[in-house]
């Protein structure tokens, strides 16, 4: 006879979950699941989450392989020899789409997300920067390094000049350039500058910079001085989605200047969180105190990640996706992405109440702002607050210095962002307009405070 107790009726379920020591003794692990699971009930649904880059869905059979092979680490090459080819095929993938001119060559590694593989593509600048500085006679104590790059950075970006204290020069944004302007890109550089970054979709506008008139411009100072300067594309949200929808496109290392390149897989490589990648296009733009020989297959194999003891699952969740969906599986995916999000930008523009910055054509990232001349009474946070009553999450936030006067609204659209569910945020929109419309009021006013994203 079964007497298991209850959930609700057992003790665990009288007491708070979230606990500042441990228990005492264990309790049932049926029990442990459910109740952390309730815990969190009233977070919102991460399909409807329209702040993030971050992939919110995998197919199960890509699921199932990951959560197979979460106890793999994936700095262990020796023990984990076939996780390690598995590796190296992605890499081998990625510098393809990249068009690496010798694969041979080239060499990369995973990270975890794109923020690692931007601090590594920062530290392989800052280092041979400093072996040509020494050569060209440059006093390094003069002053401190520089990285010039767009006031649209990533935070990323900050972090790794806070880290290896470098000086960071933006080019700053401003309403005719809501991407790096070329035209002042090389006023910023100097001896001390280690190397220029182009962003290939950026986070708060979705805009490109234009990595092949910026190479223009490095190659020319490189000719007028004789120096080597380089160029490294975070291209964190483009990396693995311009390569399918504009193949025709240079911005890659078929651009001479072009050297190093970083991409999220877990943005449009449609990878779970946690997995990022980075290639140089030759090994010699990658210093050798950056490389470490592991065993593997009883010779070695090149490691330069920073992290180590991590699981190796969004490895094989990428390698998943490249094996499954092949070159014209990605290219429907982000082609048809591309269009439901160019279909939003539509129907938000026929309201006549907004001015579109990004409409979906390069990326699927929908940006915009209230019109100068809309006249209502509601703000872009108001309609954030409507929206997600029906569960939407959507940014509102003022754009850079200098123009941090002009509050932005953007919607990430992803792989698993179907027609079916825009038709359902464009109704949701247009009944939260009308709702803001009757009501005549504004909680946000006075706001001040960004509602944030950080990705």
């Amino acid at each position: 006879m079964n007497n298991a107790l209850p959930l609700f009726g057992s003790k665990a379920a009288c007491e708070n979950v979230i606990i500042e020591k441990m228990n005492q003794e264990p309790i049932d692990p049926k029990f442990a699941y459910q109740l952390i699971k309730d815990q969190l009930i009233d977070e919102g649904n991460a399909r409807q989450n329209m702040a993030t880059f971050c992939q919110t869905y995998m197919e199960p059979e890509a699921t199932a392989l990951m959560a197979e092979t979460f106890e793999k680490n994936a700095i262990d090459k020796s023990e984990y020899s076939c996780t390690a080819e598995i590796e190296q095929a992605c890499v081998n993938i990625v510098a393809d789409l990249w068009n690496a001119p010798d694969m041979d060559k080239m060499i990369g590694t995973s990270t975890v997300g794109s923020s690692e593989a931007c601090m590594l593509g920062g530290m392989a600048m800052n280092f041979k920067w400093r072996e040509e500085a020494l050569e060209r006679g440059v006093d390094l104590n003069k002053q401190r390094p520089n990285l010039v790059i767009f006031s649209g950075y990533q935070v990323c970006w900050e972090k790794f000049c806070v880290y290896w204290d470098i000086d960071m020069r933006t080019v700053p944004m401003d309403e005719e350039h809501m991407s790096i302007n070329v035209n002042e890109v090389m006023n910023y550089v100097d001896d001390y500058t280690i190397g220029v970054v182009g962003i290939l979709g950026i986070t708060y506008t979705g805009k490109y910079d234009d990595i092949q008139a910026l190479d223009e411009k490095v190659e020319q100072f490189n000719q007028e001085t004789g120096r080597e300067l380089g160029i490294h594309v975070d291209a964190a949200s483009g990396g693995l989605f311009t390569p399918f929808v504009f193949p025709e496109l240079e911005w890659d290392f078929r651009l001479k200047n072009v050297v190093s390149i970083n991409t999220s897989g877990h943005k449009y490589g449609l990878v779970y969180p946690g997995i990022g990648w980075i290639v140089w296009k030759d090994r010699k733009y990658l210093p050798e105190k950056m490389i470490f020989n592991v065993s593997y297959l009883g010779g070695t194999m090149p490691t330069m990640a920073i992290n180590f003891s991590r699981s190796a699952s969004q490895i094989i969740g990428q390698y998943y996706n490249f094996y499954r969906y092949g070159f014209n599986g990605y290219k429907g995916i982000h082609s048809r992405t591309r269009m439901v999000a160019m279909k939003v930008a539509e129907e938000i523009e026929k309201t006549n109440l907004f001015e579109i910055y990004n409409n979906g054509d390069n990326i699927p990232i929908i940006c915009y702002r209230l019109k100068e001349d809309a006249n209502v009474t509601w703000n872009l946070y108001d309609l954030a607050d409507r929206l997600q009553m029906k569960g939407w999450q959507v940014p509102a936030y003022p754009l850079l210095e200098d123009l941090e006067n002009v509050v932005i609204q953007r919607f990430v659209c992803r792989g698993d962002f179907g027609m079916n569910m825009a038709e359902s945020l464009i109704r949701d929109i247009q009944t939260a307009i009308e709702e803001l419309e009757s009501a005549n009021v504004t909680m946000h006013a006075n706001k001040k405070q960004v509602q944030g994203f950080t990705h």
